[in-house]
């Protein structure tokens, strides 16, 4: 299984950026597909997630401002990211929730980060 995120980069305060994250690999569903994000000397946090019936989870620090769909077609997670805040500057992380037929299971996979700086 692999991961593969972009659409990170600079903007300036009240700027936007959307970041993708495409699935690929062998596996039977997926559960979830959610984006993390990690700012230097702090613990990785939720930013969003949604699961496979489109319920959407989003920490309160970003609710009104980012947005997360998916692309089921595509296996593709987006999450738009508007009104930034210098305080969004982080390392964001694809995960997925999938199923597997061999080995069975369910498991969760990380992707690469891609860096957003939000500064002036």
């Amino acid at each position: 299984v692999q991961l593969q995120a972009s659409g990170g980069g600079w903007v300036q305060p009240g700027g936007s950026l959307r970041l993708t994250c495409t699935a690929s690999g062998s596996f039977s569903s997926i559960n979830f597909m959610g984006w993390y994000r990690q700012a230097p000397g702090k613990e990785r946090e939720l930013v969003a997630d949604i699961t496979s019936g489109d319920s959407t989870n989003y920490a309160d620090s970003v609710k009104g401002r980012f947005t997360i769909s998916r692309d089921n077609a595509e296996n593709t997670v987006y999450l738009q990211m508007n009104s930034l805040k210098p305080e969004d500057t982080a390392v964001y992380y694809c995960k997925l929730g999938y199923d597997s037929r061999w080995p069975v299971g369910s498991f969760e996979h990380w992707g690469q980060g891609t860096l957003v700086t939000v500064s002036s």
